[in-house]
């Protein structure tokens, strides 16, 4: 099978990953085309997400869930499967205090990853300035769909934190998961930072069908501890059980094929760039909508990664097949814009602009479905937006 080759972006600022497509085995890491000099760095400022759009404040709460149903598939020995949750929701302005990117322990895994340490210091990129508020008080009026987010194999959910702080600005509530023993290091309660022994159990098998049920399963339980009659969550009330969504990265993308196929209460969802490993069965999906949104160099129709085709033809219900001229695999993640905020190589779209077009789509597909608004921009291209093609094969 071809081997798919990710860009300079991909290999500054994230772990080797299932890229999207129809990688036979995780690749090597790549290096960088133009590293700085050792012991130097491009730039000594902290970097900063944008702002989100929306009208509201966002608060953001961290939640660590354990399933003793079921013991973790990759170190089975560990005991219970569990899960780290960051909610981020509709918030009260001024409340809270300032949140983090993420912790130094985890930067610190993922850039020594790519021999990037003399290059990016891990105290900046886990500084990086976000707009979310720990524990800020919830705003009044009314509950909010869900939208559940899903990282890449072998990175975090804070890889998804512009998209997950715009949305809640938007009025949704979301929940960013981090899968264990599925990240370069993923801060877990008890001062541990757990590391990603399913890469080399996947190396083995090369399955990653069994990788997307089983975060399926993941995204099920959750759901449990947030909608339940005992929820885990203080705000849990905010969230509206009728309106559920997904989206993801790579792997987390094709979860949410394979969370909508299992879990009715997921009403609608968004593979971003992920290779679907059969996470859409042949019989489709209910009826719900979906929208596939990739980089075009390999996700057009009939392009290297024939899983787009062959979902698409299943998928039965509302559909859009997006791809984004210049973009690359990490394109629908915070990784561009940090890359360019050390001076690291970057595909031509830029990183703001990256992020601006993720979350217009994604926001524009989740009001519609899940709050019901018509978005005229999913009817077609715009000129406003010309690196967007719809496809329709």
């Amino acid at each position: 099978m071809k081997r798919l080759h990710r860009t300079a972006t991909a290999a500054a600022l994230a772990l080797p990953v299932v890229a999207a497509g129809t990688a036979s085995a995780l690749p090597a890491p790549l290096p960088v085309t133009a590293p700085a000099a050792p012991g130097s760095v491009a730039r000594a400022e902290t970097p900063q997400l944008p702002r989100p759009t929306g009208p509201y404040a966002v608060g953001r709460h961290s939640l660590h869930l354990t399933d003793h149903s079921r013991p973790d598939p990759w170190v089975p020995e560990a005991g219970a499967r569990e899960l780290m949750v960051t909610l981020y929701y509709p918030a009260r302005a001024g409340t809270g205090t300032p949140a983090r990117y993420a912790t130094t322990e985890e930067i610190r895994l993922l850039i020594e990853s790519q021999n990037l340490d003399a290059t990016v210091p891990p105290e900046t990129l886990s500084a990086t300035g976000v707009h979310s508020r720990v524990n800020a008080r919830p705003s009044e009026g009314g509950s909010h769909p869900l939208v559940v987010l899903s990282p890449g194999f072998t990175v975090s959910r804070f890889t998804l934190t512009a998209l997950a702080e715009d949305l809640a600005s938007r009025g949704y509530v979301v929940a960013a998961l981090d899968h264990a023993y599925e990240s370069a290091g993923a801060a877990f309660p008890g001062g541990r930072t757990l590391t990603c022994v399913a890469c080399d159990k996947l190396r083995e098998t090369e399955d990653y069908g069994v990788a997307t049920t089983v975060r399926a399963q993941d995204v099920s339980f959750l759901l449990d501890r947030l909608t339940g009659s005992s929820p885990a969550w203080r705000y849990a009330h905010l969230i509206d059980k009728k309106r559920i969504g997904m989206a993801g990265h790579s792997l987390g993308g094709a979860s949410a094929g394979s969370a909508m196929a299992g879990d009715s209460r997921v009403r609608a969802g968004i593979n971003m760039d992920g290779s679907f490993h059969g996470s859409v069965p042949p019989e489709g999906l209910d009826g719900r909508p979906f929208m596939m949104l990739g980089t075009e160099v390999l996700h057009h129709p009939g392009g290297e990664d024939d899983s787009w085709d062959t979902a698409w033809e299943r998928l039965d219900g509302w559909k859009r097949w997006l791809t984004l001229a210049g973009s690359d695999h990490f394109t629908f993640t915070d990784a561009p814009l940090l890359a360019e905020e050390f001076g690291l190589p970057t595909p031509e779209l830029s990183g703001e602009r990256s992020i601006d077009l993720t979350r217009a789509y994604a926001g524009a597909f989740f009001d519609q479905h899940l709050r019901g608004i018509p978005r005229s921009l999913l009817d077609g291209p715009t000129a406003a937006d010309p690196e967007v093609r719809f496809n329709n094969p």
